[in-house]
């Protein structure tokens, strides 16, 4: 049984020594259960890695932003900060708790809504619309080091559609 290799002290554990591409794959899912495979046949995992490649960015537009949102955005996101502030206040306080926490509350989403639509007003309306992004790859090669590549592929080749098609 091998034991792990450790990076030298001040290398990165994001790298490989002479890395050799074992397969590349349209999915993260594929090559996570090519690294899986690799782990229940009791190969050396510590010496493969998955690495994303060809990034893009997708921007999901969730809707329109308008005075209203901004504002309802701006009170939550002060009420939910005025929250923990009086939650930490009430702890070292032995006033009435109660009373804190909510004029905590109060006074967080008063500044959230100024501050929120003060931003929202510095724009200029240059971008009127909420969204949610991510960056993704596109593809994703497994990479081995070189010692142990040869084993590697004599492993993947027990496991049907491992391999991407060459062909395709």
């Amino acid at each position: 049984m091998s034991t792990p290799s450790r990076p030298a002290p001040g290398a990165s554990p994001l790298t490989l020594e002479f890395p050799q591409s074992l397969a590349v794959y349209d999915d993260y899912e594929s090559a996570q259960r090519t690294v899986d495979f690799l782990a229940d046949e009791k190969f050396p995992v510590e010496h493969c890695m998955i690495v994303g490649t060809d990034l893009k960015r997708i921007e999901r537009i969730t809707g329109r932003l308008t005075t209203g949102r901004v504002a309802l955005g701006g009170i939550m996101s002060g009420l939910w900060l005025g929250l923990f502030v009086g939650l930490i206040f009430s702890i070292f306080t032995e006033e009435n708790t109660l009373a804190v926490i909510v004029s905590t509350a109060v006074i967080g989403a008063a500044f959230g809504v100024i501050m929120a639509l003060v931003g929202y007003a510095l724009s200029g309306g240059r971008r009127d619309f909420s969204s949610v992004s991510a960056v993704v790859a596109t593809r994703y090669e497994v990479l081995v080091e070189h010692k142990v590549a040869a084993q590697a592929r004599e492993l993947l080749a027990k496991l049907p559609g491992a391999l991407p098609n060459p062909f395709s």
